[in-house]
């Protein structure tokens, strides 16, 4: 149990000690989709829905899930973050994908924010739309990128 780095040696949850580690610049993207009817789309990027301008509630919801994601999963460390970005991309005619950034320069990485970030403004998306399409899907959340360079 001791390559789980969050259980101890009698495989206790703990959170990790990270005092040791040198700070970093650290960049984690992750990504989702929101999978809908075509027209479901058009309506929620042209700011027509019933519930109002979906895209800036979700992103402001992403924004803050990323900043709170300690308050949601319990072991994750309480992280100043420096930024954190939440941008959509229309990949097909049912499809919208969000990429959410998150940047700290800190002891640990953020990738648990980005998802955070990605799924609470999909969640957010989907609350918004679903009186007009009953039937939404959210795909493919992931971690497309993490890097981490040495504080200058």
């Amino acid at each position: 149990m001791s390559d789980l780095t969050h259980l101890d040696a009698e495989g206790r949850a703990r959170m990790v000690d990270v005092g040791h580690k040198p700070p970093m610049h650290r960049t984690a993207i992750a990504t989702g989709t929101l999978v809908a009817a075509a027209a479901t789309l058009d309506r929620l990027v042209a700011g027509d829905l019933p519930k109002g301008e979906a895209l800036a509630v979700a992103r402001v919801a992403g924004i803050q899930a990323a900043k709170r994601c300690d308050a949601l999963i319990p072991l994750c460390h309480t992280l100043p973050l420096d930024a954190v970005s939440i941008d959509f991309n229309r990949s097909g005619p049912d499809r919208l994908d969000v990429i959410a950034t998150t940047t700290i320069t800190a002891r640990t990485g953020v990738e648990m924010e980005a998802l955070t970030g990605v799924s609470v403004a999909l969640l957010t998306l989907w609350d918004m739309v679903k009186g007009i399409d009953a039937n939404l899907r959210i795909d493919d959340v992931r971690l497309i990128e993490k890097r981490k360079e040495p504080v200058s």
